[in-house]
């Protein structure tokens, strides 16, 4: 693999809306690519990143909730029960906060990093993770959800994100919203 820098793309990119690709052989790339979304993720102070959050589309995630890592490679939700509602925010969607409706419990499907097939039941916090991560890989964003009034709202701050963004492009290393889920 080569030396590339990941770094976290922002609602507008159009990686973000795009489905991900399953992963056919996992390789020594993939390992590296997932250690890197890892260490991305705690030092931008989130609990989940997906692939496509770094411009990779294959369908890879990491999340780590307080109950450990999880590097998970073509995760898919096989079972949903009841509902709950928690805020979430998201690192490529800065400084936007959203309710948003999902199943308190899930089990998903997915191998490792080595390729051992898993089924990870979740509840609480890390179901809610784990749905977030899982909806990247279907480009779905947690704007997505959001109500027609809500939808204005957010309108109104992601132009001005982008404005900021665009204008201070060659700061944007320096400067991070406080806010990350």
């Amino acid at each position: 693999m080569n030396e590339t820098v990941l770094k976290i793309r922002v609602f507008g990119d159009p990686v973000l809306r795009r489905k991900a690709r399953a992963v056919r052989g996992i390789t020594v790339s993939h390992n590296q690519i997932l250690s890197q979304m890892a260490q991305l993720m705690y030092d931008s102070g989130g609990v989940g990143l997906a692939a496509p959050q770094v411009g990779i589309n294959e369908a890879m995630i990491v999340v780590d909730a307080g109950s450990g890592l999880y590097k998970l490679i073509n995760p898919c939700i096989v079972q949903r029960q009841g509902f709950q509602v928690l805020e979430e925010g998201c690192l490529s969607v800065p400084g936007i906060c959203l309710k948003i409706k999902r199943a308190k419990k899930i089990a998903v499907r997915a191998r490792d990093e080595n390729g051992k097939t898993l089924k990870i039941e979740a509840q609480d916090l890390l179901a809610c993770v784990f749905q977030h991560e899982i909806d990247h890989l279907k480009g779905k964003l947690i704007v997505d959800y959001a109500s027609i009034v809500e939808k204005f709202k957010i309108k109104r701050k992601l132009t001005a994100l982008q404005r900021k963004i665009n204008a201070n492009l060659s700061e944007s290393k320096t400067k991070s919203c406080q806010l990350q889920l």
